[in-house]
């Protein structure tokens, strides 16, 4: 690999730098870098005897490699800009997510729950700050559905930071709340409750049906 990146950044020092030669624009420079960033992924994996390109479920291979985990979990600022255990996902992997924006993505698994295959996806926004999708895998480890946990750009001007947190639970029942909540106030503003159906997708609770229901 460093043999790979030694002739790419070679290859882009005599463009930009060979008198009247075409100079590398800055869109191009970006484009071999994540030609790079990709390189190195597929060879880590390669490392950990995941060959991608020689599955016909890649989708599988990836997932199958990722570290899982642990529930309860509970939103912390650490753990959203660290993403401890996240590891980045190949361009082959992409597709299959319908993903926007960001551009190197990580994943770690959940355990599974109802026969759902479940993976948190992590899009860098700004400054190592992540937006944080939950996804549910068929058995053919197809997405069948998602949910966003935590949303960088719905943090809008009318909503002010210093006065609501907005963070996500999901328990070991598998149970997934999305909360904001009032500092001032000290209590819960608004809260959704949601859990995996027979079809494996992310339903909504009623707050009513959880009380009398738990």
């Amino acid at each position: 690999m460093r043999k790979i990146v030694g002739i790419l950044a070679m290859a882009a020092l005599i463009v930009s730098c060979g008198g009247n030669r075409h100079q590398m624009s800055p869109e191009e420079l970006a484009q071999k870098l994540d030609s790079i960033k990709a390189l190195e992924i597929k060879e880590k994996l390669k490392l950990q005897g995941i060959d991608l390109e020689s599955s016909d479920n890649p989708f599988k291979v990836f997932f199958d490699s990722l570290n899982m985990q642990t529930l309860p979990l509970t939103y912390s600022e650490d753990y959203v800009r660290f993403l401890p255990g996240y590891q980045e996902i190949p361009t082959e992997i992409l597709s299959y997510m319908e993903l926007q924006g960001g551009e190197h993505p990580k994943a770690v698994s959940l355990p599974e729950s109802v026969g759902a295959r479940l993976m948190i996806l992590a899009v860098d926004e700004s400054d190592n700050l992540y937006s944080l999708w939950l996804y549910s895998l068929d058995n053919d480890y197809v997405p069948i559905d998602k949910l966003c946990l935590y949303a960088i750009e719905d943090k809008e001007d009318d909503i002010d930071p210093e006065e609501f947190i907005e963070y996500f639970s999901i328990t070991s029942d598998f149970e997934i709340h999305l909360i904001d909540y009032s500092k001032t106030r000290q209590e819960i503003n608004s809260e959704e409750v949601y859990y995996i159906d027979a079809s494996r997708k992310f339903a909504q609770r009623e707050i009513s049906d959880e009380k009398t229901n738990p």
